[in-house]
């Protein structure tokens, strides 16, 4: 029953009302039960106050006490009240009863030096009684008077009806309208889960409505627009991986399967097959290459690759990679400079920190033509370390620049896949494997210059 989001909040709307409107209708009861009994005591007490002056007088003028007491409570007393006054002794003077007959009766004589006391009668007529002692030349005198509840009590009936009426008019009235209100405030959030029920990954181009987008609801539709946003990107950027990771796998397995076929067609000489076995080692280098690329950023997406840090020297990391890079600048011709520098401890992964300078150094000796040049330099700035490497190739076009840390993209694909070597696959995949490391070690990788004379790109580590 209160599985409904609507129905919880109608019944913690009413719920919450219910309370305010008791506290309230409590609150009004009570204040106006205090106010009618303060009243009825306040004309129970003009009463015996004005009939108690008044025989205090009419004693001093020398009229007789019993006619005095008779006249002045026949006076002042109205008929649903009933009255009596009393000499020192107890004994009646002058007595009035009501309409129905009740008479008073003087009180205990534990309270008959008190000045002016109220009571209410404990034999269940639900009279309230006032008993005031007074004198008149120096003899005591009592006066009673009581009057009964009746329209005290009547008066206190019908608010309480009222109150309960109105407090259950207005729940039933406010449950119907939070019901209904909760329902219209709802209406997007059962849009929004009737359109996210018919996505799939194949219509997440989809977008959820945006009734009010300065509202709650508005901010959490486009907050989810966002997030199909995010998610269709991502899954877009999923298939483009899976197709690219499918053609570079696929390539130099058409290659091994082609050189295969061929060698294998007919007798071939001794060099033939050397040639053949030559070709499928290089595409198997290939695979390798790209299997582990792939998976180092499979385990960087799951962040299962944790760093193993250790105490090293950075300049000589960076000479131990030259060194190894330049067998590939003799191949092709490209020249590789290092500047000096001065020891530089770091604390890091040095083995992922070797794979990032040797990324970069393929692939700036993959567009670097032969007799050009690539150098290496390493400075501190601005409290961090600072890899730059400058090659002097063609540039990397404009439109490209931003998409280069993307994976599997080449600027130049046709170039790119002819080159491979054991340190890249040509696959498009070490400078995404270059800023993850980067990123990992709290860096980043970023093209500071590419132009018809050359890159530079800037791998930047923070120190300690």
């Amino acid at each position: 029953m209160f599985s409904s989001v609507r129905t919880r909040l109608t019944v913690w709307y009413i719920g919450v009302l219910a309370l305010v409107l008791v506290a309230f209708s409590v609150g009004v009861y009570v204040m106006l039960k205090r106010s009618l009994y303060a009243q009825f005591d306040y004309d129970l007490r003009n009463t015996v106050e004005g009939a108690s002056a008044s025989f205090v007088r009419v004693l001093a003028s020398g009229k007789d006490p019993k006619q005095a007491a008779t006249d002045e409570l026949y006076d002042r007393i109205g008929p649903y009240q009933s009255a009596a006054i009393f000499d020192g002794d107890g004994r009646p003077i002058a007595e009035n009863p009501d309409l129905a007959g009740v008479r008073v009766q003087l009180p205990e004589a534990s309270i008959r030096d008190t000045p002016i006391y109220f009571y209410n009668l404990s034999d269940g007529s639900g009279r309230r009684v006032i008993f005031k002692r007074f004198s008149s030349n120096a003899a005591v005198f009592f006066i009673v008077v009581s009057q009964p509840l009746d329209q005290v009590l009547h008066t206190l009936r019908t608010i309480r009806l009222i109150l309960l009426s109105g407090t259950g008019a207005g729940l039933v009235l406010a449950a119907i309208g939070g019901w209904f209100l909760a329902r219209r405030s709802l209406l997007p959030v059962a849009r929004m889960t009737e359109q996210a029920r018919r996505m799939s990954a194949e219509n997440l181009e989809q977008r959820l409505p945006v009734t009010n987008a300065r509202d709650e609801l508005g901010n959490l539709a486009a907050t989810f627009n966002e997030l199909l946003g995010r998610l269709d990107a991502s899954l877009s950027q999923q298939r483009r991986f899976m197709a690219d990771a499918s053609h570079e796998l696929r390539t130099p397995l058409s290659v091994m399967r082609t050189a295969i076929g061929v060698t294998l067609d007919h007798e071939r000489e001794m060099e033939e097959y050397r040639e053949a076995l030559t070709i499928m080692d290089d595409q198997v280098r290939r695979l390798t290459r790209v299997v582990t690329d792939m998976f180092t950023l499979a385990r960087a997406d799951t962040e299962k690759r944790r760093l193993i840090r250790s105490d090293f020297r950075l300049d000589l990391l960076i000479g131990e990679c030259v060194r190894a890079a330049e067998i590939l600048g003799l191949r092709k011709g490209v020249r590789i400079t290092v500047a000096q520098t001065d020891k530089l401890p770091y604390r890091g992964d040095e083995g992922l920190l070797r794979q990032l300078v040797l990324n970069l150094l393929d692939n700036a000796i993959k567009h670097t033509p032969a007799e050009g040049e690539v150098s290496v330099a390493l400075r501190t700035h601005n409290s961090a370390h600072q890899i730059m490497v400058r090659d002097t190739g063609t540039g990397i076009p404009h439109e490209a620049q931003p998409h280069i840390f993307e994976r599997f993209y080449r600027a130049d694909k046709a170039r790119s896949r002819s080159h491979s070597s054991e340190f890249g696959s040509g696959a498009g995949l070490g400078l995404s494997i270059a800023q993850w490391i980067a990123l990992q070690h709290g860096g980043e990788v970023r093209l500071i210059k590419s132009d018809e004379q050359g890159s530079v790109f800037v791998a930047t580590l923070p120190v300690g």
